[in-house]
């Protein structure tokens, strides 16, 4: 009888001895000694301004390239890869949702929700396990989050905050992509508002298996995540350990 080692999945996220400095700067922005983070986990990533979160999001994009280290994604090694592979793998496998949503003005709801699907073949293929056609599959995830039918063809413009909030997560959320990203997207929402919106997308990200990396200043909202990593904690840990090699 023979026996075959287990390999286990790689992760959704796996950065290791991770540094970034901006040009100009005198200290890194960022510096991770490692950061896992599982397929499927709901990760709630803190820290004030300045502690590197949105350089964090960057690197885990291919946005940027870190000086030292090794960020690999779904498996993927994305600081080896040339920049027109790092920016299709981006958009095929992310999803993002921006503090300032980024909408563009003159489409409509239900055309914002449905831009990724125009720009991966990949995420379209995907889309279309979520409804009959790509308009379904759009309404489908609109209707989950609150979102009337009376609204998707209206432009993004005539939308409340909360509204185009939810606007942006449907756009993230479309064609299931295995990782969702969020930035400080409930800055501009009441408390009330901020947990109903975690809570849906939460949700979403659970009925399609993604990650979830939440990145906020505001502790508050970390309660339901599996997970909350303290940036400035292994930021500052991280310099520390390099400053003493």
């Amino acid at each position: 009888m023979t026996s075959t080692l287990f390999s286990p999945p790689p992760a959704a996220i796996d950065l290791r001895d991770l540094q970034f400095t901006w040009a100009g700067q005198p200290h890194p922005a960022l510096a991770l000694t490692s950061l896992r983070i599982a397929a499927g986990e709901h990760v709630f990533i803190s820290g004030p301004s300045g502690s590197g979160k949105s350089t964090l999001l960057a690197a885990i994009g291919g946005i940027i390239l870190p000086q030292r280290g090794s960020v690999e994604v779904l498996g993927k090694r994305l600081h080896t890869l040339p920049a027109p592979q790092r920016d299709r793998f981006r958009v095929d496998h992310l999803g993002f949702i921006f503090q300032q949503f980024n909408l563009l003005p003159y489409l409509s709801i239900l055309d914002n929700v449905l831009l990724p699907c125009q720009f991966s073949a990949y995420r379209k293929q995907r889309a279309l396990q979520q409804g009959a056609n790509l308009s379904a599959a759009a309404q489908t995830l609109l209707a989950a989050l609150d979102l009337a039918p009376s609204l998707w063809q209206r432009p993004v413009t005539q939308l409340s905050i909360g509204q185009q909030q939810r606007v942006a997560a449907a756009r993230a959320l479309i064609g299931r992509p295995e990782i969702i990203v969020a930035d400080e997207p409930t800055s501009a929402l009441d408390s009330d508002r901020q947990q109903a919106f975690l809570e849906l997308l939460r949700r979403e990200c659970a009925q399609s298996g993604a990650a979830l990396v939440f990145v906020s200043h505001d502790l508050r909202l970390a309660q339901g995540f599996d997970r909350l990593v303290a940036l400035e904690q292994v930021n500052d840990a991280a310099r520390h350990a390099g400053e003493a090699a």
